[in-house]
């Protein structure tokens, strides 16, 4: 076929765009721009694309290219006949068409038309016929061209063209039994794009029937290695993950099963087995009652995920250092591959760690541990490595029951860390440090254990167990008291810092400042004999120049924090103003971590410096105001819709259509991260110096209190209530006196702390309503802060907005509570942010008083739902403590619900399994009966049961652990409340003893004024019972006047009351 003139000339230029010369495609794309914005150019392209035979085939297929390009923003232009005549050819060369490149050309440009004809019912029906007609033809490439054109109709089909859904399940359904490979594959894509389009819609549900269809397909195409319709098929099971379809519930056995066989499958490229273990994790996510109840298919899972573990070479603890540089180039031998893509190994433990943090723990844990226990004992070291490290990675989810199994655990681990086989060392250290980062605090009773064990591996021959062992002591370091670290605190800081100096490893050198900081905290003041000669190394690292050593320099800024926070303001002093010099010469180099860590720093040294930190603040506040301003994201054109010829695209499309992905820099995230925290912590301890600052402090702070982020979220809302801090300094001398629950007199907050407590508690009433829960959870602690600082003035403007988000926050009907997956309440397990809910309701109480009273009809029976015997311990102990702090608040606001809430609440807890449980159980007792001593019906009524649920707490031994020791502690807090509010209802001559022997308290020291004060009492009563009990009294008040927790003024109270026992 001959062209035209227009065609020849466009010929001429589309020749050019396929030749290998960079200067002739710019010439012909300059000189074609402007003819293709003229409408004529689409018939032109269309005789170009239709010359088979006359024109090279590269050349058609570019023309199909423009075409699809140009021809969206000329369609509307045409007449009818025009378009019906362009359909016609379309249809003709899908029909005709041998060369398969320009056939699929021509199919997007008729893809494009279906779209723009959808707008106008009933569309190009025709189009849809023809795909009828070619999945049914004996062509095996016509049948597979139907399901390429539908793949692209996707989204014009969902979104236009539902009618259709029935039809294209027998399509669909036929397409997938198909004798041939091809239009098996074509129809997996196709009908698995149109399910993810529908994931959370419940047309899905027309559709599920198929999903067993479309796992055989792809199991034979994992048998012949087809790993691109694998990888499409492990695409759309993770979009459908979180879809509500039933079937999809129905089907999740099959679906990670088949995703098993993918993980498992070392033939397979290390993406697509990836993307097989991100389904099962997801799954696990959305699902994690149906998964977890499933026994067989979750014993299946983890014995693939250690199957993994132990048999790749990779380190078990790799998850400690695959994204620092420092452990790259120390430990380099040529396994940069490595440390980029996904291994076996770190597959294994990202998959078994969202199984922990997600699966009910009654499911998920004792599977784990029985595993991770019987490798232990195994005489493989491969197996060895794989059990000590999962019991490592599950440490963060399964926090709770593993603080429980410690006893049982430790020793396997410290065996494990004496193990003849480094990896396996390498591994014990690792797991040794995620306990002791989440099995706070009881992991702490084991330090007599622990440290002389990971001090010797400090000097271990293998330089990898030397850098996990810096890391135990961080984690394990950095909530120990001084007593702990005590006896081992000098050999540990000559070692560390003889590491610092000898070791010619960069990472070894990071870990041990690390693990230096984090001894320094726990060492408290005992930490000042080292300071000068820690500071000197310190200063060394903190001006280093190299840009590989920032991360050193940066630990060495945030060590030399750390030590300030230890040591206090007189000891730090002398090394402040060269801390903050290194720390802002690095804000002049483009590394934001370094940056990071100046501005950790910051915040640290504001706390200790205080009014000390004010001269800086006008060179330090408007930079982090600054960095807080800039946008860590951006949205940028999706890789796949960046295609040639770009610079022919219509300029009056720019912009428009495409699939657009947002573009994070992670580093720029943490940065702003640190600055609003430096932010927060400057404002907060520098007292009136930061009131200049407040207006654009508050300002940048309500802009990040809307960022996309949640970490720029929940950090944001950690920060707000401390700017209400420097007005209270400045115009209330630090402090508001007011009286909880009256808002009858005059307001005590001046003007400029109303407006800035205002703008702080709005912003917190917004972020309370967050679909994420660590800033739910923080906003509440925020807006608790807040309250108790101002009182009830600060809290009425807000307060019916304030209460019902709590109240729906305990109800689980909040945005960050989405959909709750059918199951038994026992499956659930305890979220942490619901603890800072909780605590916010007896703020309430607190602030409101009596006020609060009128509220306890609906928030009352929502406590009580956690408080059931099917939740979790962590869930009763919260509501039970929780009630205890509205009993003290509202004192005898409660009577109306003792019956029916307060005291079958109590009864309950002191009779718990649980520690924590019994010890809140014996506060509300306490305080309950307090606040009711006036009421002696409900003392005589109540007293002699609580007293009997109150007895066992006294035998248990104070010495098994710290909340053994709280649980008698407040045992004997709550049996002096109930002698103080209704002597007469207390037994005495049975009680005492067992009081006294309780004495002196062992844990909760703030409850040392209220049992001395019901002792000092009964003296002054001559209580004929206590007179019996001198050599007691004599034991207890010698043993009290020793006591450092008791404050002074009892302990002088005590001596006076001693000199009369003798």
């Amino acid at each position: 076929m001959s062209l035209s003139e227009d065609g020849n000339k466009l010929a001429t230029l589309l020749v050019a765009l396929t030749q290998p010369d960079t200067n002739a495609i710019r010439e012909a794309e300059v000189a074609l721009k402007p003819i293709l914005k003229d409408a004529r150019s689409i018939p032109a392209l269309m005789e170009v694309l239709e010359a088979r035979g006359t024109q090279p085939d590269a050349v058609r297929h570019v023309s199909a290219v423009l075409l699809r390009k140009r021809l969206p923003s000329h369609y509307s232009s045409f007449d009818p006949d025009t378009k019906t005549t362009i359909q016609t050819k379309f249809l003709s060369l899908l029909s005709s068409e041998p060369e398969r490149t320009v056939r699929n050309g021509a199919g997007s440009i008729a893809t494009t038309i279906f779209k723009l004809d959808a707008g106008t019912p009933p569309g190009w029906t025709d189009l849809l016929q023809f795909i009828a007609t070619a999945a049914a033809d004996t062509n095996p490439e016509a049948r597979e061209l139907a399901f390429i054109l539908l793949t692209e109709m996707t989204e014009t089909i969902g979104e236009s063209y539902r009618e259709q859904f029935t039809s294209l399940l027998t399509l669909f359904g036929t397409g997938l039994s198909d004798s041939d490979a091809k239009v098996q594959s074509a129809a997996v894509k196709s009908l698995g794009q149109l399910m993810s389009y529908l994931s959370d819609e419940k047309e899905v549900e027309v559709f599920s029937p198929l999903l067993p269809n479309i796992l055989n397909v792809a199991g034979e195409c994992l048998k012949r290695k087809d790993e691109d319709t694998v990888s499409v098929t492990l695409d759309v099971l993770y979009d459908l993950s979180y879809s509500p379809s039933p079937a999809i519930t129905a089907m999740l056995p099959s679906i990670v099963q088949f995703c098993l066989i993918c993980l498992a499958n070392g033939e397979l490229e290390m993406g697509v087995r990836d993307s097989a273990a991100l389904v099962i994790a997801t799954l696990a996510e959305s699902k994690p009652k149906t998964f977890g109840k499933d026994e067989a298919l979750l014993a299946s899972v983890l014995e693939t995920l250690f199957s993994l573990i132990e048999n790749s070479p990779d380190s078990a603890a790799g998850a400690l250092f695959e994204s620092n540089p420092a452990w790259r180039d120390d430990f380099d031998n040529d396994q940069d591959d490595t440390f980029d893509s996904p291994s076996e190994t770190s597959m294994a433990q990202g998959t078994l760690d969202m199984l922990a943090c997600e699966i009910p723990k009654k499911y998920i844990f004792r599977p784990v541990i029985e595993r991770a226990i019987s490798r232990l004992s195994s005489d493989q070291p491969n197996h060895r490595k794989a059990g000590v490290a999962c019991l490592g990675v599950i440490a963060e989810g399964c926090s709770e029951p593993m603080q429980e199994f410690l006893p049982d655990i430790i020793p396997h681990v410290l065996g494990a860390a004496g193990d003849q086989e480094p990896q396996v060392r390498e591994c014990a250290c690792f797991a040794l440090g995620q306990l002791s980062e989440h099995c706070q605090p009881r992991i702490l009773t084991y330090s007599d254990r622990i440290l002389p064990i990971v001090f010797a591996l400090l000097d271990d021959a293998t330089i990898s167990v030397q850098a996990t062992s810096c890391y135990v002591l961080e984690m394990f370091c950095e909530r120990l008291e001084p007593e702990g670290v005590r006896p081992m605190l000098e050999p540990l800081v000559r070692k560390l810092g003889g590491m610092l100096e000898s070791t010619p490893k960069r990472s070894v050198k990071e870990m041990a400042v690390a693990a230096m900081a984090a001894t320094a905290v726990a060492a408290e003041e005992e930490f000042s004999p080292f300071l000068p000669a820690v500071a000197q190394i310190m200063s060394q690292l903190m001006v280093l120049e190299d840009e590989k050593y920032f991360t050193l320099r940066g630990r060495a800024l945030e060590c030399m924090g750390h030590m300030a926070i230890a040591v206090g303001k007189e000891n730090f002093r002398p090394y402040f103003a060269a801390t903050m010099k290194c720390a802002c010469e690095g804000l002049t180099t483009d590394s934001t971590d370094l940056k990071e860590f100046a501005y950790a720093l910051f915040a640290n040294l504001g706390k200790v410096m205080g009014e000390e930190f004010a001269p800086v603040l006008g060179e330090l506040v408007p930079h982090l105001v600054e960095v807080i301003k800039q946008d860590e994201g951006s949205l940028e054109q999706a890789e796949e819709q960046k295609e040639a010829f770009s610079q022919l695209d219509d300029s009056d499309d720019e912009g428009e259509g495409g699939n657009y992905v947002l573009q994070v820099r992670t580093a720029l995230l943490e940065a702003k991260k640190g600055a609003i925290t430096a932010l927060g912590e400057m404002a907060a301890h520098t007292g009136a110096a930061y009131v200049p600052y407040l207006e654009e402090s508050v300002s940048v702070l309500q802009a990040s209190a809307t960022n996309w982020h949640p970490i720029i979220k929940s950090v944001t809302a950690e920060a707000l209530p401390s700017l209400v801090i420097p007005s209270v300094a400045a115009n209330h001398n630090g402090e508001i006196e007011y009286t909880k629950g009256d808002t009858s007199g005059a307001n005590p907050l001046s003007p400029h702390t109303t407006a800035v407590v205002g703008a702080v508690l709005n912003e917190l009433l917004t972020l309370m309503k967050d679909e994420d829960k660590e800033t739910v959870g923080k906003a509440c602690e925020g807006i608790q802060s807040v309250i108790e600082l101002c009182g009830p003035y600060a809290l009425a403007p807000i307060a019916n907005e304030c209460l019902a988000n709590t109240h729906a926050l305990l109800s689980r009907q909040a945005p960050c509570q989405g959909e709750w997956e059918e199951g038994e309440d026992e499956d659930d397990d305890h979220e942490s942010y619901m603890t800072s809910v909780c605590d916010l309701v007896g703020s309430f109480a607190r602030v409101m008083g009596p006020q609060f009273v009128p509220y306890l009809d609906q928030f009352l029976p929502q406590l009580c739902y956690y408080a059931k015997s099917s939740r979790p311990a962590s869930d009763r102990s919260m509501a039970i403590g929780c009630l205890g702090e509205i009993a003290q608040e509202v004192e005898g606001g409660i009577s109306g619900h003792w019956t029916s809430v307060f005291f079958p609440a109590i009864m309950a807890g002191l009779a718990d399994t649980d520690d924590n449980v019994k010890r809140n159980a014996a506060f509300c007792a306490g305080v309950s009966s307090e606040a009711l001593g006036s009421d002696a019906s409900i003392a005589a009524t109540s007293y002699p049961q609580m007293l009997q649920g109150l007895s066992p707490l006294f035998g248990i031994d104070a010495s098994v652990s710290d909340g053994s020791a709280a649980c008698v502690d407040n045992a004997a807090a709550a049996v002096s409340r109930m002698i103080m509010a209704s002597p007469a209802n207390v037994p005495l001559g049975t009680v005492l003893p067992a009081l006294l022997k309780a004495l002196p308290l062992k844990n909760d020291h703030t409850e040392n004024e209220t049992v001395y004060k019901c002792v000092l009492g009964l003296m002054n009563m001559n209580c004929p019972e206590l007179a019996e009990m001198k050599g007691e009294l004599r034991r207890i008040f010698e043993a009290a006047v020793l006591d450092d927790k008791v404050d002074d003024e009892i302990k002088a109270q005590l001596k006076a009351a001693g000199g009369a026992l003798a």
